[in-house]
C-alpha cells in the first residue's frame, strides 16, 4: 500500500495552475506525498532534489547559474534548502514567463520566509498537499465539505451500527502514506523515527538550532495537548525555558506542517469570547504515538481520544477546504461561559459550526449547545452546522440548520 496508488484530492488544481502560472508551489509534510504526486504529474519533466547534498551545495553556493542551467521545464524538490533560489526563480521568470516552467516542492512553508511572497507575488501559486485524508485513504470523493456549506445534510437512520474500533485504529495511524502499509506497532515506531529525523535535519535547515532534546520534549507536550487551548507561559515552564524561546521552536513546528495554530473566532463587539487560539498536531497517528494511545485505549482514555479525535477532524476538514476553489478560513469558537464549538468555518460571510463528539449516542437538544451560541454570535450570517458524533443516525439538532452526523460522513 503506498501513496501512488490514492488519487489525490488537490491533483487536478496543481495540473490547472501548470497550465497558466510560471511557478507552482507545492508544500506539506516530509513524507506526505509530494514528490510521488509531482513525478505522476508531469513524468517527462526533469527532475532536481536538493536532498542530494552535493546538488544543494550547488544551489546555495550560485543560486543564479544553478536555475540558468536548468532546463525549461523542472521540478525542484525539496526547494526550502536553498532558498536562494526563490530569488534566481523570479529573474529566470522575467525573463521568460512560462506556464509551468518550474514545479517547486517544499517540507517547510516558504510563505514564511522574509521577502518570498513579495519577490514572486503574481508569478506563483501556491498548493499544501497533506497528509491522505479519509477520503482519500477510502477512495471516495470528499463531499462532506460541500454538503455541509450548501446545506444538503438531511436526516438519515442507518440499519447497521458505528465501527468504533475501526475509527480507533484509524485515528492511531494517522495519514502518511508509510505507516499505512504497516502493522500498528511499526507505524509507531516509523512515527519515533520521522519526528526524530525532522528535528535532526530539517529543522537545521530552516533554523540555527540545535537544541534537539528541548525541540522533541515540546512537540511531545503538544500532543498531549492537542486540541487544547495554547498557554505559551505554561510550555515554557515546563520546557524549563524563556517565552520567546518557546515561541520561536513553536513557529519552527509550525512552518514544518507539524503543528497547527487554530485561531479563535471573534466579532468586534464580541467582547466575553475567549480570544487564545487552540494547538493541534496536524497527524492523529503522530499525536497518538507521542502521546502513548492506542485502540485498546478508547475506552479507559475517553478524554484523550476525544481531544484526539477533534484534531483528526480537523485535518480532514483542511484538506478539504485546501481543494475548493473558494477559500475558506477555519477557527474554533469559545466564550467566557466556556461554551465553545471545536471548529468555525467561514466563507465570505456566511459562518458555519462543526462540533466533535466521541460517544456514540446524542442528545438533541443539549448537544447543540454550542452551535445555538455560535449561531446567536453570527446572526445573520450563520448557515448551519453538524454535530460529528460515534453513532451512525443523521438526526437534526434543536438548532436551526443543524445536523448530528456520523464521524464517517467525512468520507462517506
Amino acid at each position: 500500500m503506498t501513496n501512488d496508488l490514492y488519487p489525490r484530492a488537490i491533483r487536478n488544481r496543481l495540473q490547472t495552475a501548470l497550465t497558466d502560472t510560471p511557478v507552482v508551489c507545492l508544500l506539506g509534510p516530509r513524507q506526505s506525498g509530494k514528490t510521488t504526486l509531482a513525478r505522476s504529474l508531469a513524468p517527462d519533466r526533469a527532475y532536481i532534489t536538493l536532498d542530494d547534498s552535493a546538488v544543494c551545495q550547488l544551489a546555495n553556493d550560485d543560486p543564479e547559474g544553478f536555475v540558468q542551467s536548468m532546463p525549461m521545464q523542472v521540478t525542484l524538490d525539496e526547494v526550502q534548502r536553498a532558498p536562494g533560489l526563490l530569488i534566481a526563480i523570479k529573474s529566470a521568470v522575467d525573463q521568460r514567463r512560462t506556464p509551468g516552467r518550474f514545479l517547486l516542492t517544499g517540507s517547510a512553508n516558504l510563505l514564511l520566509l522574509p521577502k518570498v511572497q513579495d519577490s514572486l507575488s503574481g508569478r506563483m501559486e501556491v498548493l499544501h498537499l497533506h497528509p491522505l485524508s479519509m477520503a482519500e485513504l477510502h477512495r471516495t470523493p470528499p463531499t462532506f465539505l460541500s454538503t455541509l456549506l450548501e446545506g444538503r445534510f438531511s436526516i438519515q437512520i442507518a440499519e447497521s451500527g458505528p465501527d468504533i474500533p475501526g475509527l480507533s485504529d484509524l485515528l492511531c495511524k494517522g495519514g502518511y502514506p508509510e505507516p499505512l502499509r504497516r502493522t500498528l506497532v511499526r507505524a509507531r515506531q516509523w512515527h519515533l523515527q520521522y519526528v526524530s529525523a525532522i528535528i535532526q535535519r530539517d529543522v537545521r535547515d530552516i533554523a540555527n538550532i540545535h537544541d534537539e532534546d528541548t525541540m522533541s520534549r515540546l512537540i511531545e507536550l503538544l500532543a498531549y495537548r492537542t486540541a487544547s487551548l495554547l498557554n505559551i507561559n505554561n510550555l515554557a515552564q515546563e520546557l524549563g525555558v524563556q517565552r520567546e524561546t518557546t515561541e520561536k521552536y513553536l513557529s519552527i513546528l509550525e512552518r514544518l506542517f507539524l503543528i497547527r495554530r487554530l485561531p479563535a473566532w471573534h466579532r468586534n463587539h464580541a467582547k466575553r469570547l475567549i480570544k487564545s487560539p487552540k494547538i493541534h498536531i496536524v497527524d492523529s497517528g503522530l499525536a497518538a504515538t507521542l502521546s502513548k494511545l492506542t485502540p485498546a485505549d478508547w475506552l479507559t482514555q475517553s478524554t484523550e481520544f476525544g481531544h484526539l479525535l477533534e484534531s483528526f477532524v480537523l485535518q480532514q476538514i483542511t484538506c478539504q477546504a485546501s481543494v475548493l476553489d473558494d477559500e475558506l478560513r477555519l477557527t474554533h469558537y469559545r466564550d467566557k461561559d466556556q461554551v465553545e464549538v471545536d471548529i468555525v468555518i467561514e466563507q465570505g460571510r456566511g459562518v458555519w459550526g462543526v462540533e466533535v463528539k466521541k460517544a456514540v449516542t446524542v442528545d438533541t437538544k443539549k448537544d447543540g449547545a454550542g452551535l445555538k451560541r455560535l449561531a446567536d454570535r453570527a446572526g445573520k450570517d450563520f448557515r448551519g452546522g453538524v454535530l460529528l458524533y460515534g453513532g451512525n443516525h443523521v438526526l437534526p439538532l434543536d438548532v436551526e440548520k443543524c445536523f448530528a452526523c456520523p464521524i464517517g460522513s467525512l468520507w462517506y
